[in-house]
């Protein structure tokens, strides 16, 4: 059976789209794009929330971090479901795996928003290229934990049919296939059913 659309489960009209993936994968680029062609929109890039940290803010990707970015996670699904529940199409930039996802399917349930879960995922070549080649104080460059981060979501058991190979694409044909799929709401989660990957 095929969940609902957005239509159906949104009288309000808002909905939040998770666009995620590695570094280098395109996500800000994309989500821009997705904000641009969806009214009303809010883009909500959520690196932006990490800086918001003045002291003692750790490197996401660290094991010691988890529970900081925990905290940020929980503020960034409030804001996402808030500006939802007013009726924006809220395109949430930044890495989410399958790891954090249930903070999200929770208050997707909460607030009845539709969460759809869309996956960026170049091939390793493709995205160590593109996010070494970045500038920027607060860009990460460092291969090691690149490549770490595309290994991460090498793998994602059920969650593979959420993943868009954006690798030879172009950032507008990228946003094209995303927006192609939402209709057909193929990224769609459904919130009582959680899928938790290896």
């Amino acid at each position: 059976m095929n969940p609902p659309s957005f239509e159906q489960t949104s009288p309000a009209g808002g909905r939040v789209i998770l666009l995620t993936g590695p570094p280098g994968a395109g996500k800000s680029t994309v989500s821009a794009l997705l904000a641009d062609r969806l009214t009303p929109s809010v883009h909500l890039h959520s690196d932006d929330f990490w800086r918001y940290i003045k002291q003692g803010r750790l490197p996401a990707y660290l094991p010691e971090a988890h529970r900081q970015n925990q905290v940020v996670l929980e503020v960034l699904v409030a804001a996402a479901f808030g500006y939802a529940a007013g009726g924006y199409h809220v395109v949430y930039d930044g890495v989410v795996g399958p790891w954090f996802i249930d903070l999200f399917r929770t208050a997707a349930k909460e607030r009845a928003v539709p969460l759809s879960y869309v996956i960026l995922r170049p091939d390793e070549h493709t995205t160590l290229d593109r996010a070494t080649g970045r500038t920027g104080d607060d860009a990460l460059t460092d291969p090691a934990p690149v490549r770490s981060m595309h290994a991460q979501f090498s793998d994602l058991g059920a969650y593979e049919a959420n993943v868009l190979d954006s690798g030879r694409l172009t950032a507008e044909v990228t946003a094209d296939r995303v927006l192609e799929g939402l209709a057909r709401g193929a990224y769609l989660l459904d919130p009582d059913s959680p899928v938790h990957s290896s």
